[in-house]
């Protein structure tokens, strides 16, 4: 490990990132404004569930039917969703429930339940 002198900053061991806030860290070269590929961050289903708290089964029905982002594969065993799709989802979302334009402002359509279908007013 190199010592440092009195006029000069002390120099990390080698293999190590200076500290923020030292003279070293200040002159890192940064990344580029833009990288040459998109950067695309994507999240596992701890992550989707703190932005989106759905049930896994509702999650997965609107998946199927094309309602929400689609999960992919980064291996056998591991699922993601892309980040920026389930965000635009969500203010997509937002901006709809907020502008009215949505059937589903009064609340949920009773009608479209698979348990306890609502009964026929009419029929009795």
């Amino acid at each position: 490990m190199q010592h440092a002198t009195e006029n000069s900053a002390p120099t990390p061991p080698r293999g190590h990132a200076p500290h923020p806030g030292t003279d070293g860290y200040e002159n890192l070269p940064q990344f580029p404004a833009r990288f040459p590929l998109p950067f695309r961050r994507t999240i596992r289903r701890q992550e989707l569930h703190q932005i989106v708290p759905l049930a896994e089964t509702t999650i997965y029905e609107l998946e199927q039917r094309g309602e929400f982002p689609r999960r992919f594969n980064l291996t056998a065993r591991c699922v993601v969703w892309d980040l920026e799709e389930v965000e635009a989802w969500v203010e997509t979302r937002k901006r709809t429930s907020r502008s009215g334009e949505s059937n589903k402002s009064s609340g949920p359509d009773v009608r479209q339940r698979k348990r306890r279908p609502v009964r026929d007013v009419a029929a009795r």
